[in-house]
């Protein structure tokens, strides 16, 4: 059997392409077997393509949240005071960067497969880097505003676009993990930003710049770099992988293709599945889940320097204190996916998140000591970084269909992430040291996580068994399946013989 994906040829109509790929889907069906590896060659095979993946993309997103977050210690190194920020105007620019961040991810990942992974994702690391690297640069409040909205539209299409280009590689069982080691990136960025924060803050007034201009313009250099060295380090899809061989190609092919059902998933885009994807129930109900973390998340990360240093810390100490509640997120992200991976289970970890979130920000709105409500910035930090990789692949797993997942994931990430433009005004500088409201408003994203999350369980609980009883009856009565190959490819996660993972 050819491993080759006939489709990938420029040349071809794409009405051609979709004859081949239709044609290959055919030919997939009278081949029930895969490749033969045997367990520790298994092994081998995702070692060497995790290690020709992740360091690359782990990279990548460490310096695009950096690059996101590190605003919060320009603020304390001198940003609102040169700029003459004054009110909310620290608030909106931090808004305008989520406007068309969001709105841009949809329409980043339809365009991810036909322009190639290794020149999408490497060229837009290149163009925001280039946007931060100017922002340390501005002079005045405008200024600022429309570089925020540069860099949210160049840094769009990353997180969805890997995201999805990782399900396009791992079966659904091992994703998680995957997406924990890349999305552990965010928290480490969380703990590197206050290191260099402290580190950078020596170079104010070299070359008259500021402490929080040195921040933007050495950050966005490096980023800079990464997206060069990116262009040679990433690689496409699994059928054109030329550090694999061509049994390992065809493995990963038939592993993926066929993890989420008997039949295997359809490759080639139709309009059905931009609607399947928009009229799905899951996606909009997992959108409500995702704000529950996201807000907290964004919220946390853009404010914790301001927050630490109301604790009544001078800046450089309020810097370093930021480190220590990401490693401890990073850890405990680590160890939720890891387990979520080898249990096969994704709603506890997600509700483990939500608790200590739940636990974090009723320390802090509450009249406790410094001491005690920094102990609990390390549970709103900790529970929101565990709980995000989890709510990602969640939904990853239960949408079946390339292009459908690749939609119903750009969705539900793109409208999930208006949870952060809303999490970017809560904090407000006349609400300090408290900061009643912002509290109030984190611990009310997380409300409704804690009623939509089991919702999402049951009514997934509900369709399994449902189809366990309809697939029993059935054997019972010795039906033969009334669906060919084509028709169950087509259904998705709709098919029968699909079970949603909790």
């Amino acid at each position: 059997m050819s491993t080759e994906k006939p489709g990938s040829k420029p040349s071809l109509e794409k009405a051609d392409i979709a004859q081949i790929e239709d044609a290959r889907e055919d030919a997939l069906d009278k081949f029930p077997a895969p490749p033969t590896l045997t367990a520790e060659e298994e092994r081998k095979l995702w070692l060497r393509v995790d290690l020709r993946l992740m360091p690359i993309l782990t990279v990548m997103y460490l310096f695009s949240f950096l690059d996101r977050g590190n605003i919060g210690n320009a603020r304390l190194d001198g940003l609102q005071d040169q700029l003459n920020l004054i009110g909310n105007e620290y608030n909106i620019a931090l808004t305008m960067y989520f406007v068309p961040y969001c709105l841009f991810e949809c329409p980043a990942n339809l365009v991810l497969k036909k322009f190639r992974p290794s020149r999408w994702l490497p060229g837009i690391t290149l163009v925001w880097g280039i946007v931060m690297t100017l922002m340390g640069l501005v002079k005045t409040y405008p200024q600022l505003v429309g570089v925020r909205v540069c860099l949210g539209i160049a840094e769009a299409g990353l997180f969805p676009g890997v995201v999805y280009y990782l399900s396009l590689w791992y079966p659904r069982h091992m994703l998680q993990w995957r997406v924990a080691i890349f999305y552990g990136a965010a928290s480490m960025a969380g703990a590197f930003s206050g290191l260099l924060a402290f580190g950078i803050n020596f170079m104010s007034g070299t070359k008259g710049l500021l402490g929080w201009s040195w921040i933007f313009i050495l950050e966005g250099i490096a980023t800079v770099i990464v997206g060069l060295v990116a262009f040679f380090a990433l690689v496409d899809f699994p059928d054109t992988a030329k550090f694999l061989t061509e049994e390992e190609r065809a493995f990963v092919i038939w592993r993926k293709k066929f993890d989420n059902s008997s039949v295997g998933e359809e490759e080639h885009f139709e309009k059905r599945h931009l609607i399947q994807a928009v009229t799905d129930w899951q996606v909009w109900l997992h959108i409500l889940i995702y704000m529950s973390i996201v807000g907290p998340l964004y919220g946390i990360t853009l404010f914790l320097p301001t927050i630490i240093n109301d604790f009544g810390h001078n800046v450089p100490i309020s810097q370093l204190l930021t480190v220590p509640p990401y490693v401890f997120a990073t850890l405990s992200l680590l160890t939720f996916a890891f387990w979520s991976d080898r249990l096969k289970m994704r709603f506890p970890f997600i509700l483990a998140g939500q608790l200590m979130c739940l636990v974090g920000f009723s320390i802090n709105i509450s009249e406790a000591s410094s001491g005690a409500k920094y102990f609990g910035v390390f549970l709103c930090v900790g529970g929101a970084y565990s709980a995000f990789p989890g709510i990602v692949a969640w939904l990853g797993n239960n949408l079946s269909g390339q292009y459908k997942r690749g939609v119903g994931m750009a969705l539900h990430i793109g409208i999930g992430n208006f949870a952060g433009a809303f999490a970017s005004n809560i904090y407000r500088t006349q609400d300090k040291p408290r900061y009643i409201i912002g509290h109030a408003c984190e611990l009310m994203f997380i409300g409704i996580g804690l009623i939509t999350l089991p919702m999402a369980v049951i009514i997934y609980k509900r369709i399994n068994y449902q189809r366990d009883e309809a697939a029993r009856v059935a054997l019972e009565k010795g039906e033969a399946n009334m669906y060919t190959p084509r028709e169950l490819r087509e259904m998705g996660d709709r098919a029968p013989d699909f079970r949603y993972t909790l």
